[in-house]
């Protein structure tokens, strides 16, 4: 039930840390990736890994915010390969002004960036979802995965931009899952993935030192993860996978947690 050979999904920010794990492993599961991402060296180079791998992958260089290229990208995969099952928006991020420092408080905020940061992480989920969706709703079938944060669910200090676009993703990913089965039946649905704390480029200085070690902010989040490490990409996966296939044909509308027990603690 987890094979998913002849599937075709689409990955924004497929060329990033937790994007490009989230690609290698749909493929690696059978399934024909295309890879959407702004930079076009780095598109073909993740192409040319999951290729060397034995996989099957196209590069789409096109935006999240923006409609036509993302238009043009649809229509590149439905020439190759005729359809879209799979959706997985993981194209998001943070920025420094939308972040609030040790030193700084709520009225420092860039509401510049904040407004960036929101469109990244909120219209950048909700545009491929009506893009893309479009053509599940042709082939009446398709499974939409959302990018979620730990930073949704309840306040986690500094990333306050971030935390507001990620909890309107939660929101968004319900309210499309019924959207979805009301108008369309249940053959599309719509979940999101929610991971823990993972280290990546734009996270590592606030985690970590330069000598490799944790950070105050670091060691804080490992004593509230019962599992006291930070997670790995492909332990992402296979709840992808999960979400990808036909095992989970009866599931929409939830937020899976990936993230080591970090929302179940309470801290005592």
């Amino acid at each position: 039930m987890f094979d998913l050979t002849g599937k075709v999904a689409i990955i924004t920010g497929g060329a990033g840390v937790l994007g490009g794990t989230l690609a290698e492993g749909l493929a690696k599961a059978g399934a024909k990736v295309g890879i959407l991402n702004r930079t076009k060296a780095t598109v073909e180079k993740k192409v040319r890994e999951i290729t060397v791998q034995g996989g099957e992958a196209l590069a789409m260089i096109a935006d999240v915010l923006d409609e036509t290229q993302l238009i043009n990208a649809r229509d590149k995969i439905l020439d190759k390969w005729g359809r879209i099952d799979i959706l997985v928006n993981s194209a998001g991020g943070n920025m420094r002004g939308a972040t609030i420092m040790p030193d700084q408080d709520i009225f420092d905020l860039s509401i510049e960036d904040f407004s960036k940061v929101t469109d990244l992480n909120l219209k950048g989920t909700v545009l491929p979802t009506m893009v893309f969706g479009r053509a599940m709703v042709d082939f009446k079938k398709g499974s939409i995965i959302n990018i979620s944060s730990m930073a949704a669910q309840q306040a986690i200090t500094r990333v306050v931009g971030y935390s507001a676009a990620k909890a309107a993703v939660d929101n968004f990913t319900k309210w499309m899952a019924v959207e979805m089965a009301h108008k369309y039946g249940g053959d599309i649905r719509v979940n999101a993935i929610a991971p823990g704390f993972f280290i990546a480029e734009q996270n590592r200085r606030l985690l970590t030192n330069e000598d490799g070690s944790l950070t105050a902010r670091g060691e804080t989040i490992i004593k509230e993860t019962p599992m006291k490490r930070f997670g790995k990409p492909e332990e992402l996966i296979s709840t992808v996978i999960w979400l990808s296939s036909d095992a989970s044909s009866f599931v929409s509308g939830i937020i899976v947690p990936v993230d080591g027990g970090f929302s179940a603690f309470s801290g005592v």
